[in-house]
């Protein structure tokens, strides 16, 4: 990769809070979509109903299903309250998570949720910490019931019980990340049903690496899987559609040689490999995610 600038600022906008949405549409398909064609450097204003008739016979649309799990957690330090944000799992009942307050939350501090209790056990970079659950039961199971949907901070109001469906793909399967692959949101069954593209399904569990604040050369690491059976469709496609930043980073990490996990960080120098077009909502500020698109 060619040498960059990372200059933030060159990844500066002004973005008003009122440009962003507070609620999901209704209808999911009905979202604006922004057609750019780079080529003829134009585009055109059409709905999301409308990607159907930009996909051809033969083309592979890439999909992430993974999907949300409520890793929001509010708990007690004593009688103070505390936010606990899972990241991921390290262990049976031992994770790695961002809580708040963070300054005070030392090694062996105990926090309480309801009737559980869970201990800090180490420390990590960038206000990390690995807490880990007294817990006699499968944590997915608790958590369904104890925590809450992780909305993205722009969102400002508290998460509702319809939250755990909108919040959440119509095609998501594998349980672990903590915030929706967020251009997957806009899809139906009937959307679906009308691509005449092969889908290739592909498993990214959204972690720091996709939120975090840039800072310096690398991005955290987050866990992705690719079936062979979904790889052979993407390297025989005469062209492949990527759904999302997340889509995006596993099929080029796929050809990169890497497996298990990646921290590939795509910006502005970048050389794909085999994504020839991608699907992707507008993005923040100084992201990650904005210097990949």
């Amino acid at each position: 990769m060619d040498n960059v600038d990372l200059d933030l600022s060159l990844f500066d906008y002004a973005l008003p809070d009122d440009q962003i949405a507070q609620e999901p549409l209704p209808d999911r398909a009905a979202s604006r979509m922004l057609v750019l064609y780079r080529k003829e450097q134009r585009w055109e204003d059409r709905q999301f109903r409308d990607l159907p008739s930009f996909l051809q016979p033969g083309d592979c649309l890439v999909l992430n299903d993974s999907r949300v799990f409520p890793s929001r957690l509010l708990g007690k330090r004593g009688t103070a309250e505390v936010e606990v944000f899972l990241i991921e799992p390290v262990g049976p009942q031992t994770w790695k998570a961002l809580v708040r307050p963070g300054k005070k939350m030392g090694l062996g501090e105990h926090i309480r949720f309801g009737e559980v209790e869970a201990e800090v056990v180490a420390r990590g970079p960038f206000g990390e910490r690995t807490i880990r659950f007294s817990l006699d039961r499968d944590i997915y199971d608790w958590l369904n019931e104890a925590g809450h949907v992780p909305l993205p901070p722009y969102i400002k109001r508290a998460d509702r019980e319809q939250d755990r469906r909108r919040y959440q793909t119509v095609f998501a399967r594998q349980t672990g990340s903590v915030a929706a692959p967020t251009a997957g949101l806009h899809f139906t069954q009937e959307i679906l049903e009308q691509c005449q593209a092969d889908i290739a399904y592909i498993t990214l569990h959204v972690g720091l690496g996709t939120f975090q604040p840039v800072r310096g050369e690398t991005l955290h690491a987050e866990r992705f899987y690719i079936s062979d059976e979904s790889a052979a469709k993407i390297r025989a496609a005469p062209r492949v559609i990527c759904a999302g930043t997340t889509s995006v980073r596993s099929v080029e990490s796929l050809y990169l040689g890497q497996t298990g996990e990646t921290a590939l960080f795509i910006r502005p120098g970048f050389q794909f490999q085999r994504t020839d077009a991608m699907l992707t909502n507008f993005h923040l500020p100084q992201s990650s995610l904005l210097m990949l698109v």
